[in-house]
């Protein structure tokens, strides 16, 4: 176990001059922090979508295609975690000013199909069903009827959701009686999979490896990711964010993935800003440790989900912040990291 010394995850710091770029955009966006979106953009647009473009044209055949195809996929397994959380992050806040608001839709419609994502799918399930549901019974995505340390349970999770829960997602609105939300699954859904049907007959090859697998990636990411993130669940108040999901700190994947480590802050405050984050759980280290609130440094979320699927409570000890001194073991630790990963039905 670890006693929290420094946060190292990164915050916002104003910028004393502004490059060309960044004038060119500020006009246009809602809030300067968000700058690092508009470069991911346009490392996305200017260099995966060019060369996804090249596997679908007759440019290259032979070893040559699947020497770009190898390209591609490793820039895709690159920048899908990036793209998914700026995906994230601009759900709860929009990036673009109201006049604008065009511009909101490149991120979700343009750039999604290379990334491994389907438009407007990702913004339905997480803004207007998890977020609302909180992984408790009626959450498409919960993981509180699976055994959270079993690589059988955690297979049944991920299948069923890639083979029913648009389907779920779509029946969930419907009875919820939520049209507009019903409306932007099924029509981002039926708009991919015609596109994916379309781009087959131009070039089958291509479109498995520039749409198909980029979306078996990405779904199979965000389920595991969403697993680690909601494995500790404390049965008595599963309703708790504090007690429902973890923090992540010090680790690269805040640094690339824009401080998603800190989900507990999320859903407390699911608006707060991305560098705020690491800010606000600094303040409310008491709380956190009053709550028994799961932390660990050093790991991201598909450590913490390989570790559960190889049952390696040992290792998550190590790296379990004992924060408020709670815990005067590691054996105490592993113990109530055990009782938090068993199924609640």
């Amino acid at each position: 176990m670890r006693v929290l010394q420094t946060v190292h995850d990164p915050i916002f710091q104003k910028k004393q001059t502004h490059n060309i770029i960044d004038r060119f955009f500020l006009p246009y966006i809602r809030d300067e922090r968000d700058l690092p979106f508009i470069y991911l953009c346009l490392k996305l647009t200017f260099l995966v979508i060019p060369i996804a473009v090249l596997l679908f044209t007759p440019l290259f055949t032979g070893w040559q295609w699947w020497a770009v195809a190898a390209v591609y996929t490793v820039l895709v397994l690159y920048f899908a975690g990036p793209y998914t959380l700026m995906l994230h992050n601009t759900s709860h806040r929009r990036m673009f000013k109201k006049e604008y608001n065009f511009a909101n839709h490149y991120i979700p419609w343009v750039l999604a199909p290379f990334m491994g994502q389907t438009p407007e799918t990702y913004f339905s399930h997480h803004i207007g069903m998890h977020h609302v549901e909180n992984n408790l019974h009626d959450d498409k995505s919960s993981t509180m009827k699976y055994q959270r340390d079993s690589f059988v349970d955690f297979c049944k999770y991920f299948f069923s959701f890639l083979f029913i829960g648009v389907a779920e997602l779509a029946v969930y609105f419907k009875r919820k009686n939520l049209p507009k939300l019903f409306k932007m699954v099924v029509r981002g859904e039926t708009l991919y999979i015609l596109f994916v049907i379309a781009m087959g007959f131009i070039h089958l090859q291509a479109t498995l490896y520039v749409l198909i697998l980029p979306l078996l990636i990405v779904r199979f990411s965000m389920m595991s990711g969403n697993w680690g993130q909601h494995a500790f669940i404390d049965p008595e108040t599963p309703e708790n964010n504090y007690r429902n999901s973890i923090t992540c700190i010090n680790h690269f994947y805040n640094r690339h993935c824009f401080n998603d480590g800190y989900h507990i802050g999320h859903h407390l405050k699911p608006n707060m800003h991305w560098t705020d984050m690491p800010l606000d759980f600094q303040q409310n280290q008491h709380v956190y440790a009053k709550e028994n609130a799961v932390v660990f440094e050093g790991l991201d979320y598909t450590a913490v989900w390989f570790n559960l699927m190889l049952k390696r409570y040992d290792n998550l000890a190590e790296h379990f912040v004992n924060l408020g001194d709670r815990f005067k073991s590691k054996e105490e630790i592993i113990e109530m990291l055990k009782y938090r990963t068993r199924k609640i039905v």
